[in-house]
């Protein structure tokens, strides 16, 4: 199975680093990451050039104008560009453990969607991680647990292991909340089917929920992905939601929709 990582980014460069430092570290690399990149200045540009000289696998980076918020375009563009039958896609701030490609791997099956969960690291955390002070990638259990009391992580359950065949992880296949793109692995053809992320969901929101609910529509089972390939979650401000309540309102219709399936303005 060919796996193709997309990051999506915007003008993070230090956060992009971090995460892509922990994708070169996998025990099972991937085999392309392809940086989904929503406009960002020369900087991150700069940051991928070199690092794309010591990527221990093919680093692409994919670009698109700065034009407000348009996450579902630029990813659309990566998959488009991206080579692997297998997508995982995550955040320019969502860190990932070693194992995190392969436990993906064991999860993937024919006909389902895996969606994954997330620890989230306070502002103080993340200055430290992004200063070089510290890297939570070698904390011991000690350590987060420390970090938990004294109240710089939000949670440590997603760290517990479970087995990736557990019975439990099927139990809600038609369940679409909470699958974000944050951490969300995908079959190429079923991403093709749907006609990828619908492009009308502009400005901040809901754009991984409707892909979620489409194929869902489409006869895609969700697979439960927590306790098995969690990320961390670098801090940062809240984007801004003005188009938030237009988004919903699209969600929401879609929802209630059960034969839309293909994205109005999507990959195609």
């Amino acid at each position: 199975m060919k796996i193709s990582v997309i990051v999506t980014t915007y003008n993070r460069p230090r956060a992009l680093e971090i995460v892509l430092h922990s994708l070169f570290q996998q025990q099972r690399l991937p085999d392309e990451i392809l940086v989904a990149d929503d406009g960002s200045t020369p900087a991150t540009e700069a940051l991928l050039t070199a690092l794309q000289a010591r990527s221990p696998c093919p680093l692409r980076h994919v670009w698109q104008a700065d034009d407000g918020f348009r996450a579902a375009g630029i990813r659309n563009q990566a998959v488009a560009q991206a080579t692997g039958d297998y997508l995982i896609f995550l955040d320019g701030d969502s860190v990932v453990l070693a194992n995190f490609v392969a436990q993906h791997e064991r999860l993937a099956e024919k006909g389902w969607l895996v969606a994954g969960n997330r620890l989230l690291l306070s502002e103080v955390l993340t200055a430290d991680w992004e200063a070089g002070r510290c890297n939570p990638l070698h904390f011991s259990a000690l350590t987060w647990l420390g970090q938990r009391l004294a109240g710089k992580v939000n949670r440590l359950l997603p760290l517990i292991r479970c087995s990736t065949t557990a019975s439990w992880r099927k139990k809600k296949p038609a369940a679409w909340a909470g699958a974000k793109t944050c951490n969300l692995a995908v079959w190429r053809q079923d991403f093709v089917a749907v006609n990828g992320f619908d492009e009308l969901f502009h400005g901040w929101g809901h754009e991984d929920a409707d892909l979620a609910i489409r194929l869902i529509h489409q006869g895609v089972s969700r697979k439960e992905g927590r306790f098995a390939v969690p990320i961390l979650h670098l801090w940062h401000k809240e984007s801004p939601r003005d188009f938030e309540s237009a988004n919903l309102q699209r969600l929401q219709s879609r929802l209630a929709d059960k034969t839309f399936i293909r994205a109005i303005k999507g990959m195609e």
